[in-house]
């Protein structure tokens, strides 16, 4: 018989016949097999038990790649909706943190914490001693020397206003006297002089020349 047109099938009973032992099947390993010792069975699993597995693994893995795809194509979706309804990252942050923020405001924690502090805030409240220092300084308010102290402080602030203003008044009132002055006239008119000597008349466009060239220059001048 051909090797080529032998039957391989394990199960077969013509396994082995018309072939060399050399070119045994036996000789193949198969995963999963019993005798095989790159893959043994645990102990207590028979072939049977070990095939129902491993087709049940096959089974749970073609269902996992189904669920993923499945979740990519709706993960598109939503990606899709989002676009055309204006759902920009951003909006998406701050709507993920405004519902946050809701569901700490309605935890059991929170609720149980504002309690709490409301209870203390009452208790401190009605204490003895909280209402001894608010009587006290609702007295202090309403007494004769908070109120003339609180009365010379307000004098005390429209002086030292009035006083600033009248200083300034003063100095302004100076200055324009000195600049008035015939000394600061004298003084402004030295300055100019100054400024003409050693800048000239070309701020204001003229040619430039000496100030002291004032004569006019003759028509024919000798050689």
């Amino acid at each position: 018989m051909d090797p080529a047109s032998q039957d391989i099938n394990l199960n077969s009973p013509n396994k082995g016949l018309g072939v060399d032992r050399s070119e045994s099947l036996s000789d193949v390993p198969v995963e999963g097999a019993a005798g095989n010792p790159g893959n043994p069975l645990p102990p207590g699993l028979t072939e049977e038990e070990a095939e129902e597995l491993r087709t049940e693994l096959t089974k749970v893995e073609e269902e996992i790649t189904t669920l993923r795809q499945v979740l990519s194509a709706k993960e598109r979706h939503a990606a899709e909706l989002k676009r055309k309804l204006g759902l920009n990252p951003l909006n998406e942050l701050k709507q993920n943190l405004t519902k946050s923020w809701q569901d700490v405001q309605t935890s059991n924690a929170y609720v149980r914490t504002s309690e709490k502090l409301g209870e203390w805030n009452e208790r401190v409240t009605s204490s003895d001693l909280y209402l001894s220092a608010s009587a006290t300084l609702d007295d202090i308010t309403h007494s004769e020397a908070y109120k003339k102290t609180q009365e010379t402080l307000s004098q005390a602030g429209q002086k030292t206003t009035a006083a600033l203003n009248t200083v300034g008044t003063a100095i302004s009132k100076r200055l324009g006297d000195m600049r008035n002055s015939p000394t600061f006239k004298s003084f402004e008119d030295k300055v100019g002089n100054l400024k003409y000597k050693v800048v000239g008349p070309r701020g204001n466009g003229d040619a430039v020349g000496s100030p002291t060239d004032s004569t006019p220059t003759q028509e024919n001048p000798p050689f």
